[in-house]
């Protein structure tokens, strides 16, 4: 009798294995400096390598004591221990945990058809086309089973076999595949109409759309899941989808990136919703090396589509926080940096705000948000990134503005008013900051100006060289009444500042009573011309008569304030200069015949409505008015004048 047939079972003592047949063992196999002291007939009559091993060996003197070492062998000992199993005659209980290192190792032997018709190789090809293939769960957990035979399993087309079905069940209705369908989904009962063998199971999925599959494949390895998201790629599946998926590997493994996401949707109450991008860092992310971390953002960096979108851009500045956090290096915050800049409008205020987690002396990263503005306008002019579809990634995306470019010119005025209150942050990043984008992204520059004052206001000690360096950036043509009234009155503006400021705010005050008065007559002269032929026409033109007559009211009150306000602004002027006079007769005698004063009093004298003269004069400031007034430095003893009012316009 052979001695499988006696065999009862295998005992471990200490670091051998041993075999009950009661016949001494013949042959030991060692294993990762496991021995296994085994009997020469069973293994040799199944194991096609052991048997070569062997036939190679008689001519030793020690043939009948014959040891062997596996070397690499695929599945460590605890696989060989099943494969010995199986050539002893015992039941091998094959799972989804366990086939891929049995269908290696077998492999290895060579337990093919010459050593026996129901070799292991069958059984376990058998096994993995019938019950591992045809189900979800069963391939997610061989996928995860395969780490430690992956280099055996991909040459054995294992990996890409389980990958194919995988992505093949993605693209597929999940209800087909049967109850269970996610491994690590939650259920919720009672109410359910699933059957499980015919029977009420009172509980049933909590989600069932298109990102069913995020949480179970989220399990894998960097490796398998890079793998898999290609393949998926070539079966044809949404980018959105595959996005989403990434995102959701992401969140899950780098610490803190959920945290920097927005809130709920209003339109997926789902637990792995992508566009929510609610869920807490999972627990895992603690058990990943910083090492690891790296490789896993650079990982998903390069299987990232080339698209764009609001929650996408988000994704994207939270990966670069993460970056900058665990010091990546310099090719990925580029290219994180590059792709973020191509889509800076769907950015918001919030998300920029990255904290300066190296050695510099600002709080803020403020020369990230400046190559990202850089990337934005030199990408422009070039091809748009195609945007994701609406209905999977970005439910709330609206369509391409037609102005992206002065959405960004708001977002990068409102981020410089934000920073501007580091006191670290030197006027020269300021500057770089607001003259990274062409002066035609701004209609206003009123955003610039708050921007501006805010800084001057948390940087007293400025000089007024470095106000008028940031200040020259501003067209102050381009700020509106308001701005200009708070500007005129601003205690923390160069005196040759507030001058340019009150010169444009008169034009602006006398082309507003200009233009009111020219409407005001089109109308009154309209409603006076028309004729009416009929009685119906001739009440409808009384109404509108008296229609125009209420206007005109309160266009006349409207231009009387109008008036007393340029009256005050030219009262206050005259005074300043005044002041500057009297400072200039106190110093010394001369200066008041000096040319230059006189030139600068034509230059900044500004005329009333009847001299003619003087009007001739404002023509030609209307004409160069930033160079006129940028020549002259005044002094400063008139921002203290008794003229001034103090007000605030932006709080």
């Amino acid at each position: 009798m052979s001695p499988a047939a006696k065999v009862s079972d295998f005992h471990r003592e200490g670091n051998d294995w041993f075999c009950k047949t009661g016949l001494s063992s013949d042959i030991t196999v060692v294993v990762d400096d496991v021995k296994f002291h085994l009997h020469k007939f069973p293994l040799v009559s199944k194991c096609g390598k052991l048997a070569r091993m062997y036939e190679d060996s008689e001519s030793s003197n020690k043939k009948s004591l014959w040891t062997t070492v596996l070397e690499e062998f695929p599945g460590g000992a605890d696989t060989f221990l099943i494969a010995a199993r199986f050539c002893y005659g015992t039941r091998v209980d094959f799972t989804s945990k366990n086939i891929v290192p049995i269908h290696c190792a077998a492999e290895y032997l060579e337990m093919t058809y010459e050593y026996g018709e129901d070799n292991l190789i069958y059984q376990a090809e058998t096994f993995l086309h019938k019950h591992v293939l045809r189900n979800w769960k069963e391939c997610i957990l061989a996928l995860q089973s395969s780490n430690p035979v992956l280099k055996t399993a991909e040459k054995l087309q294992t990996i890409p076999k389980l990958m194919n079905a995988v992505s093949t069940m993605v693209c597929t209705d999940p209800s087909l595949f049967g109850w269970p369908m996610m491994m690590y989904g939650t259920l919720q009962s009672p109410g359910g109409s699933i059957l499980w063998n015919g029977i009420h199971t009172g509980a049933r999925m909590r989600s069932s759309g298109s990102d069913w599959w995020y949480e179970d494949i989220s399990y894998l390895s960097v490796d398998l899941f890079r793998r898999l998201i290609k393949t998926m790629e070539t079966k044809g599946i949404r980018a959105e989808s595959l996005a989403g998926a990434m995102m959701y590997y992401a969140r899950k493994y780098l610490p803190g990136l959920g945290r920097w996401q927005s809130g709920t949707s209003g339109r997926s109450k789902s637990r792995r919703s992508v566009v929510s991008f609610s869920l807490a860092p999972a627990s895992s992310s603690s058990s990943m090396s910083p090492v690891d971390q790296i490789v896993l953002l650079e990982t998903i960096l390069s299987l990232l589509p080339e698209k764009r979108g609001r929650s996408y851009c988000k994704f994207l500045l939270g990966l670069l926080r993460v970056a900058f956090i665990l010091g990546v290096d310099g090719s990925c915050v580029q290219k994180l940096e590059r792709r973020i800049g191509m889509q800076l409008e769907l950015a918001t205020l919030e998300n920029l705000l990255i904290l300066n987690y190296s050695d510099s002396e600002t709080l803020y990263n403020v020369d990230c948000v400046e190559r990202m503005i850089r990337h934005f306008v030199s990408s422009s002019s070039s091809s748009q990134l195609p945007d994701f579809s609406p209905p999977s990634l970005d439910p709330e995306m609206s369509p391409s503005s037609s102005a992206p470019l002065r959405k960004v010119a708001k977002l990068v005025d409102s981020y410089m008013a934000e920073v501007a209150s580091d006191v670290n942050l030197k006027p020269d990043k300021m500057r770089s900051l607001a003259a990274a984008l062409p002066e035609s992204s701004r209609p206003l520059y009123d955003g610039l100006y708050r921007a501006f004052d805010i800084y001057f206001k948390e940087h007293p000690w400025l000089s007024d060289k470095d106000k008028e360096q940031l200040c020259n950036i501003m067209d102050y043509q381009r700020l509106s009444i308001e701005a200009c009234a708070h500007a005129s009155h601003n205690d923390r503006l160069p005196l040759r500042v507030v001058l340019q400021v009150l010169f444009f705010e008169q034009m602006h005050l006398r082309t507003a009573l200009a233009s009111g008065l020219n409407v005001a007559n089109t109308e009154t002269a309209h409603a006076l011309t028309v004729p009416g032929r009929e009685t119906g026409q001739q009440i409808v033109q009384r109404d509108g008569w008296v229609t125009v007559v209420r206007q005109n009211q309160v266009l006349k009150v409207n231009m009387q304030k109008m008036r007393s306000r340029v009256g005050e602004l030219e009262e206050e002027f005259q005074s300043i200069k005044q002041e500057i006079m009297k400072k200039r007769v106190n110093k010394s005698s001369s200066s008041m015949s000096s040319p230059r004063l006189v030139k600068m009093g034509c230059k900044f004298l500004l005329p009333r409505p009847s001299d003619a003269k003087n009007d001739t004069v404002q023509s030609s400031l209307a004409s160069t008015p930033r160079s006129s007034a940028a020549d002259h430095v005044l002094p400063r003893s008139s921002r203290h004048s008794k003229h001034r009012k103090s007000f605030s316009f932006f709080g």
